[in-house]
């Protein structure tokens, strides 16, 4: 289904503005096709609440801090667990260092955001996703329950095909309890 999602924006962009490049107006990050650099911050609103009780606006600003690519982030790999396997054949793994940031919007602003690893998703340049590695990343993984002020900063990891120069890496915070403002976030890996 992401996929199928990936390719209506690209086409919706290229119908609206006859490029296929996202338009200037669009935030770096809002789109596959304009990914946020390494070190650049990307905002958005994430909506809290269950049923029928209220639901609540928060801002969150997400950083992709570091990435570390091949031999590099398999040997953080190994040394986050002996569990961990090398990379199949004609992959590798991509570690990303992200900061994590919440606030709410108003009042009361008690929800607890749930932070986890399947929220952050690995793809291709054409919108193909990777499955997520079943791989203990570095401490602190990207997983915590973050309260309105707080933020965090921890690692995600990915597998990626070693011909694909310049995977992407989305936010959603759909994948757990709550909805996500203006679709997912999307940050270059490379």
């Amino acid at each position: 289904m992401k996929r199928t999602i990936l390719g209506v924006m690209a086409a919706l962009v290229l119908i609206v503005t006859g490029r296929a490049e996202a338009p200037a107006a669009i935030q770096a990050g809002a789109s596959p096709l304009d990914p946020a650099p390494i070190g650049k911050t990307v905002a958005g609103i994430i909506e809290c609440g269950r049923g029928y009780t209220s639901h609540e606006l928060y801002d969150m600003k997400i950083t992709l801090l570091e990435v570390v690519r091949g031999e590099e982030a398999w040997k953080r790999i190994k040394e986050a667990s002996a569990a961990n396997k090398p990379a199949p054949a004609g992959s590798e793994y991509v570690l990303a260092r992200v900061r994590f940031e919440y606030f709410a919007r108003g009042t009361p602003g008690l929800c607890i955001h749930e932070l986890s690893p399947g929220q952050f998703m690995a793809y291709s340049a054409d919108g193909a996703d990777y499955k997520a590695p079943s791989v203990v990343p570095p401490k602190p993984e990207m997983r915590r329950r973050l309260r309105s002020g707080e933020s965090w900063e921890g690692w995600a990891a990915f597998l990626v095909p070693q011909q694909d120069k310049k995977p992407l890496m989305s936010y959603s915070a759909d994948a757990g309890a709550a909805i996500m403002h203006g679709g997912g976030r999307w940050f270059a890996l490379y």
